[in-house]
């Protein structure tokens, strides 16, 4: 019955609430530099994908996924990467398309379920003989992808990949969506469009794409609607909804994963704490601490101390 009472203890003073939760590890966050070698592959469709390794000699790799409109440049991507270091494994981040700050070669770009790139992303590190188990680490977006890819190729999936730690997801899409969109959250839901309508504005001088009344759009439905639907092959956001979320094939993953939804995380539905399944999947375990916000988890902000990283180290070395 892998439903885990959470070992996170109350914040800081200073960070109380969900929201300040969310934004001060977001923001405010500094970290020792994390030292990247970037390496570009090719994708089958002849697109490509920025890799960041970050190696100390392990013969176990983490692959890092981030969120949306994220990069492996993130506090919260540095701040695993030298966890994972200091663990002793090597580290891959990888960025979605169109997040590398450089634009894609197709109209196309990154969507909740595009698992196939995660894939790719594996089986080229794998390829490099370097590696006899995979471990995979997903924040938010980066999270529901790792949960599709687990549940949606359990049969496909490479047999070193052998655990799987994700935070802050929104599993449940749809709900998620309306949840976004609720007054308390606009300056999320505006930051996010504002960062999108950037990346449309590069593509609208390659391709087709309608910026008319842009502004006009105020939540993600009706972006998803209107772009990452017919620019990646869904009916609708319904449709795109229905397909990518990941809540829907959690009876599925065959491997040890972990999933940590805060309580008090601003971006969750109700939907988005897959009980149920928890309770059914014995290689699907769940944790639902009171606090952290969405990718925050700051145990103590002043020191730097973030429970998502020991967490994940603790998980991924088999220690419940």
């Amino acid at each position: 019955m892998p439903l885990l009472p959470s070992r996170f203890g109350q914040s800081r003073s200073y960070l109380l609430k969900g929201h300040l939760q969310t934004i001060l590890p977001s923001v405010l966050r500094r970290l020792p530099p994390v030292t990247y070698r970037r390496e570009r592959i090719t994708t089958p469709d002849q697109d490509f994908l920025d890799l960041d390794w970050s190696q100390v000699g392990a013969g176990t790799l983490v692959v890092l996924s981030h969120g949306l409109e994220g990069d492996t440049h993130r506090p919260y991507m540095k701040g695993m990467v030298r966890a994972m270091n200091k663990a002793g494994w090597d580290a891959l981040a990888w960025n979605f398309r169109s997040c590398s700050g450089e634009p894609n070669h197709l109209l196309r770009s990154y969507h909740m379920g595009a698992v196939e790139d995660l894939d790719l992303v594996v089986r080229h590190a794998l390829a490099t003989g370097n590696y006899q188990t995979i471990y995979l680490v997903g924040f938010s977006m980066g999270g529901n992808l790792t949960l599709n890819y687990l549940g949606q190729w359990t049969d496909k999936v490479p047999e070193q990949v052998a655990r799987a730690a994700v935070f802050s997801v929104p599993c449940h899409m749809h709900s998620a969506c309306l949840q976004l969109a609720k007054p308390a959250n606009r300056i999320y839901m505006r930051r996010f469009l504002k960062s999108l309508h950037e990346k449309l504005k590069e593509k609208a001088q390659r391709f087709e794409v309608d910026l008319t009344d842009y502004e006009r759009i105020l939540t993600f439905e009706q972006f998803d609607d209107r772009y990452t639907a017919p620019m990646h092959g869904f009916e609708s956001a319904h449709d795109y909804y229905e397909r990518c979320s990941s809540v829907a094939h959690l009876h599925k993953i065959k491997v040890p994963t972990l999933l940590v939804n805060a309580q008090n995380d601003p971006f969750l539905s109700q939907e988005c704490f897959p009980v149920d399944q928890a309770l059914q999947n014995p290689d699907f375990y769940l944790e639902m601490p009171k606090e952290g916000g969405h990718v925050g988890f700051s145990e103590d902000f002043l020191k730097g101390l973030y429970y998502s990283e020991r967490r994940a180290v603790e998980f991924l070395q088999g220690r419940g």
